[in-house]
C-alpha cells in the first residue's frame, strides 16, 4: 500500500514539474513577451526557459491574434491563431515567444518540458 501511495505521489510530482499554465488577457494593439525570466517579462514565465520546451497556445477570446518566435531579435516564425484554435510551438534554447494583437484578446498558455 505504501508503494502505491509513493508511486501516485511521484507521478503527480513529475507532472507538476513537466508543465506550467497561465491565462493572459491582451489589450488592443499590444505586443507581449511571454517567455523568459527577468527584465522585460510581460506575461507568463516559461519555467523551462534555457531548455528546449513547447508552448501550447489556445485562443480563448473572441478575436484572432498572432504569436511570433524570435531568437536574438530575429523573427523565426509568425503564427496566426483564430478563435478557438490551439497551436503547439517548439521553443528551442534561446527562443522567445511574443503575442501580438490588434484587438482585445485572451489566451491560455501551457509550457511543457521537451523530453529527450
Amino acid at each position: 500500500m505504501k508503494t502505491l501511495i509513493l508511486i501516485c505521489c511521484l507521478s503527480l510530482f513529475t507532472q507538476f514539474n513537466m508543465e506550467a499554465q497561465a491565462e493572459l488577457e491582451l489589450e488592443a494593439s499590444q505586443s507581449m513577451c511571454i517567455t523568459g525570466k527577468g527584465e522585460g517579462q510581460d506575461g507568463a514565465i516559461n519555467p523551462f526557459y534555457g531548455q528546449n520546451s513547447f508552448a501550447i497556445v489556445e485562443n480563448i477570446g473572441e478575436k484572432e491574434f498572432s504569436i511570433r518566435v524570435q531568437q536574438k531579435g530575429k523573427i523565426i516564425k509568425t503564427i496566426a491563431i483564430k478563435k478557438g484554435e490551439t497551436k503547439r510551438v517548439t521553443l528551442l534554447i534561446g527562443y522567445e515567444l511574443y503575442f501580438d494583437t490588434e484587438a482585445k484578446a485572451k489566451a491560455k498558455v501551457l509550457f511543457e518540458k521537451m523530453t529527450d
